[in-house]
């Protein structure tokens, strides 16, 4: 399992850490509300990472057979998704008709994994590489917990970072201009799922 474990790492170090939509909406959430507030979207979003990657690793794929109708439907979803929480992310840091911004819920993460065809591209390519016709579901488990554990570290390593950057952002007079551009980046990031 050592071997199958450097090499899986190896395969995700570029996938998992570069920009996608799920680091992009980390980041914001993370220069927004800090990291604590991002534990709740993250939990939900790794639980659905791991379901998900089980659930296509034991044979979801076949049963789906990958219809290209479904891939659509899953990216123009996952697209309008990210443009809600870009909506609600530039609306933000005021109180709006009496609700205060809140940070994004377990439910907003399970979703947004859900929603991103990155996600599933990946989770499924990764299998074509790691698992052989007929392996033992161990061996599925298996890869689905190093996926799931990386995920939870480059998530968590954006979210800090997007922390770290928007710390001295924190201000009441910055967070409309603060929010509506981490509301534009997430729309952008929206864009490119559609286009991607």
């Amino acid at each position: 399992m050592l071997e199958l474990t450097v090499a899986l790492l190896l395969f995700l170090l570029p996938l998992a850490y570069s920009p996608g939509p799920g680091n992009m909406v980390f980041a914001a959430i993370g220069g927004r509300f800090g990291l604590r507030a991002s534990i709740p979207a993250s939990a939900g979003y790794h639980l659905a990472t791991f379901g998900v990657t089980a659930a296509v690793g034991l044979g979801f794929s076949v049963v789906a057979g990958w219809n290209p109708l479904v891939f659509d439907i899953l990216r123009y979803g996952g697209a309008a998704y990210v443009l809600w929480l870009a909506y609600v992310l530039t609306r933000a840091g005021a109180v709006i008709e009496g609700v205060e911004a809140r940070p994004a819920s377990a439910l907003d993460g399970a979703v947004l994994l859900v929603l991103n065809p990155k996600a599933y591209l990946i989770i499924a390519l990764m299998f074509t590489q790691f698992l052989a016709v007929g392996s033992d579901p161990a061996r599925v488990l298996w890869i689905t917990a190093i996926f799931t554990i990386n995920n939870l570290v480059a998530f968590t390593l954006w979210t800090v970072m997007g922390d770290a950057l928007m710390r001295r952002f924190r201000s009441d007079a910055a967070a409309r201009p603060m929010n509506i551009g981490f509301g534009l980046m997430l729309a952008a990031v929206a864009v490119w799922m559609l286009l991607s």
